[in-house]
């Protein structure tokens, strides 16, 4: 019996110790469990983070991206006249000055053509639609420029027309103020003379609405400040060749003149050898029109005549390429812009002085 009760105490010893490790098996079984699971929410959460992170960082490139975008360049067609000399001249000059700063910045790309004629002209026209223009800058120094011009308009390529008046629909227009320069001469003239005396204006059919202009605005103004001012007309061109060999003339057919009215600074330098080549003192003003370097430093030099010029520089083509540029951009301008004059003579001439200018 006492045999029987040891060996069933022995079993139960075994029981309970086998009881005992089972449990402490599933206890770590479980820890494990929980700490797997833990490493992988944490791997999850890294790993959602870094994914968050790179999206930002290519969503915030993204955007960089389309901030720093240039845009689009444009195309932008310049036709002037191939003269190299005097104040046409500077109209290319100028004009390809500014296309090169738009250039390098990224803003267009530009094609210049220059024409002896208007033949050559409207050939060019057509080199640049074919070349792909968005827009033309147009100085049609010729008569019978409006029908080409008009082609383009027509062909939903935008036109900004320089200094001369030209008749086509819906064309922009960008000059200096011709009329202006008219009236600040006419006023210039009575400020030296007075109301009364002869003055010669020098006027250039051939220029069309530029002297036409001019000298409207010089005949109200007299007809306002001076009505009794003794005026005699002589037809010339924007040349000192021309302003010499004609004035020459009408010296020799009117023994005295007070002042004369030239529209242009080329032509009033012609003016200038006239007078001194015929010995004449009765002239006490010359005036002028453009800003040309070469008669701007002939005022100070001659004390005994008023030297002036009512500005009219060709620089302002720049500012036909800067709307051209608007225009492509979609940005709303004006039809037309009319750029004020400035006069010039001894008094303030220093202010205008400039060596590099091209006229």
């Amino acid at each position: 019996m006492k045999k029987v009760l040891s060996l069933v105490l022995a079993l139960a010893l075994v029981c309970v110790t086998f009881a005992a490790c089972g449990t402490e098996t599933t206890s770590s079984t479980g820890s494990e469990s929980q700490t797997s699971e833990s490493v992988a929410e944490e791997s999850s959460a890294a790993d959602s983070s870094v994914a968050e992170e790179s999206s930002t960082a290519e969503d915030s490139s993204t955007a960089e991206t389309s901030d720093t975008a240039t845009g689009e360049t444009f195309k932008l067609g310049i036709l002037a006249p191939a003269t190299t000399h005097g104040w046409v001249s500077g109209v290319a000059y100028y004009a390809q000055e500014r296309c090169k700063q738009l250039q390098e910045e990224g803003v267009l790309e530009y094609n210049l053509l220059t024409s002896n004629n208007a033949e050559e002209m409207t050939d060019q026209i057509d080199q640049l639609r074919t070349w792909g223009a968005q827009a033309v800058v147009a100085y049609p120094q010729w008569e019978g420029m409006e029908d080409p011009i008009q082609s383009l308009i027509d062909d939903g390529i935008p036109v900004v027309n320089f200094d001369i008046v030209i008749d086509a629909e819906g064309v922009y227009h960008v000059a200096g103020d011709n009329e202006g320069m008219g009236a600040a001469c006419a006023e210039y003239i009575v400020d030296k003379i007075g109301t009364t005396g002869t003055v010669v204006m020098l006027n250039v059919p051939s220029s069309g609405s530029v002297s036409e202009l001019r000298q409207k605005g010089f005949e109200d103004k007299i007809a306002e400040i001076a009505p009794d001012m003794n005026v005699i007309t002589y037809a010339t061109e924007f040349t000192r060749e021309a302003g010499l060999s004609d004035f020459s003339d009408v010296l020799a057919a009117n023994a005295q003149i007070d002042a004369v009215f030239s529209m242009d600074d080329e032509t009033s330098i012609g003016v200038l050898q006239a007078i001194e080549e015929a010995g004449r003192t009765d002239i006490k003003v010359v005036t002028g029109g453009g800003g040309m370097q070469e008669y701007f430093n002939m005022m100070s030099e001659n004390q005994d005549i008023w030297i002036q010029s009512a500005t009219y520089s060709p620089s302002m083509i720049e500012d036909a390429v800067d709307m051209a540029v608007s225009i492509m951009n979609g940005e709303e301008v004006e039809q037309e812009v009319i750029i004020p004059t400035t006069v010039v003579d001894r008094d303030n001439v220093e202010e205008f002085l400039d060596a590099s200018a091209p006229y």
